[in-house]
């Protein structure tokens, strides 16, 4: 009996591959109403090309303003046109670490943990911050005509003069007090100061007082704490991040007005428990083809996630079977660009594009238990893929995919079997296994190792007794 094989979902491998051993890498789902389409196509997530390149060292910071990007690599910041030129405009006292950037309109704040600095676009100067009312701060933010830094190791934040971010008063601070944890991070959003700390987040407003115009708004205080400085950004027209409470569960989270929604579900948050650190955890968000996506790397796992805030799935990234080498993301002249986290590269991050920086992107997933209760026969299966995509020349000019059968619930595959699904041009192409034997629960491995275009659209199986 010929029948559609629902291969595809949404759901992620966690605490037992037997309820679910779903797995997608380098791929995300679309959710098809249109009765014409599958229910589901898995499409490829895009890759990465050189923009610039600035050595060895991984860069600290990247941020844009209007037509022109800014890079921290090393203790130099650099400035960068759209085509890619690099020029210095400065030195900062420290060499490592992440900084924070923001502006104001006229200047950039810059600050490393352990110093401030003010970059002037109109003069092209980037000087120290010698006020010595200025904090050591790890973060930094702008609202409201001011620079609000964090000052590092402490609840407490300060505010710079008005438009001036070279002038601090030792006065003009105020302490996050709804639990005495430090902050984290500063952010803000929408009108309102977001003060992260370990355990607790706080919501602040402009109240609009001579004397310091920031005030706690209210009660609004939720007992769920940054646990990671770097993967918070703004997603969805909020705030995303990995959250810790005081039991020390660890959630992704979204802002929904002053209330955090866990986004990743239970099987991803078994996933994150079992990481040894994810305190040094990095994010960054981005738009592909009307998908707002998500990418939290955890560098002491070794593995990157994507999740995706249409379909609300989760997939892994990965680049040569490690973590994405995205890092530190800016958008820049309406297009989407990533450091590397390992080198001074930095990235267009684009459809269309299946290397990493010349390595082919390695595609796969793990579909959905297929069970009867009974043993059933497959005597043929194929795949319905995008066919003809084969490359002229080189590796992928004759496109290979790889299957593997589990037949005891996702434990233990079977050999590989390696099928083509089309030369350039060859559009009409299927990838087809016969004889594939009985089974009473059907896993399937789907694996793509050429740098082609590989969309995933149905399966059909011939089933008997």
């Amino acid at each position: 009996m010929l029948r559609n094989v629902p291969l595809f979902g949404i759901g992620n491998v966690g605490k037992s591959v037997n309820v679910n051993a779903q797995k997608r890498t380098n791929l995300y789902v679309e959710i098809h109403e249109d009765p014409e389409a599958n229910g589901l196509t898995l499409y490829p997530t895009p890759g990465l090309t050189t923009f610039f390149n600035l050595g060895a060292n991984p860069s600290r910071g990247f941020y844009q303003k209007g037509d022109l990007a800014y890079v921290v690599n090393g203790s130099t910041l650099w400035e960068v046109s759209a085509n890619g030129t690099t020029t210095s405009r400065g030195t900062l006292l420290t060499s490592g670490g992440r900084v924070d950037i923001t502006d104001n309109g006229t200047q950039m704040l810059i600050v490393d943990g352990t110093f401030g600095y003010v970059y002037t676009f109109a003069t092209k100067i980037l000087a120290q911050i010698t006020d010595p009312d200025f904090p050591a701060s790890t973060t930094c933010t702008f609202l409201n005509g001011y620079g609000i830094v964090q000052k590092t190791n402490s609840a407490q934040f300060y505010i710079s003069a008005l438009y001036n971010f070279s002038a601090w008063d030792a006065l003009d601070f105020a302490t996050a007090e709804s639990d005495p944890d430090d902050l984290v991070r500063v952010e803000a959003y929408s009108g309102q100061l977001v003060l992260f700390g370990t355990r607790t987040t706080e919501f602040w407003g402009d109240s609009g007082a001579a004397d310091f115009p920031l005030a706690r708004i209210g009660a609004s205080a939720i007992q769920w704490g940054l646990a990671a400085r770097w993967s918070m950004c703004e997603f969805m027209n909020s705030l995303i991040f990995l959250g810790r409470n005081q039991l020390g569960a660890v959630q992704v989270f979204l802002l929904s007005g002053n209330q955090a929604v866990p986004v990743s579900n239970p099987e991803m948050d078994y996933v994150f428990s079992t990481y040894s650190a994810v305190e040094n955890a990095t994010a960054y968000a981005y738009m592909i083809s009307g998908h707002p996506m998500y990418q939290i790397n955890f560098p002491s796992a070794n593995e990157s996630w994507l999740f995706d805030g249409l379909t609300k799935a989760w997939s892994k990234v990965s680049s040569g079977g490690g973590r994405h080498r995205g890092e530190i993301q800016a958008n820049f002249l309406n297009r989407s660009y990533v450091t590397d986290y390992e080198n001074g590269k930095a990235y267009l991050l684009a459809e269309g594009t299946f290397t990493d920086d010349g390595v082919p992107i390695v595609r796969e997933f793990i579909s959905r238990h297929n069970k009867a209760g009974e043993f059933i026969r497959i005597a043929k299966l194929w795949l319905e893929m995008e066919a003809g995509v084969g490359l002229q020349t080189g590796q992928g000019d004759d496109p290979q995919i790889m299957m593997q059968i589990s037949r005891d619930g996702g434990h233990t595959w079977g050999a590989e079997v390696w099928r083509g699904f089309g030369r350039i041009g060859e559009y009409s192409q299927r990838a087809v296994w016969n004889r594939l034997g009985r089974s009473r629960d059907w896993l399937f491995k789907f694996r793509v190792t050429d740098p082609v275009k590989t969309v995933f659209v149905a399966a059909w199986a011939d089933y008997g007794n």
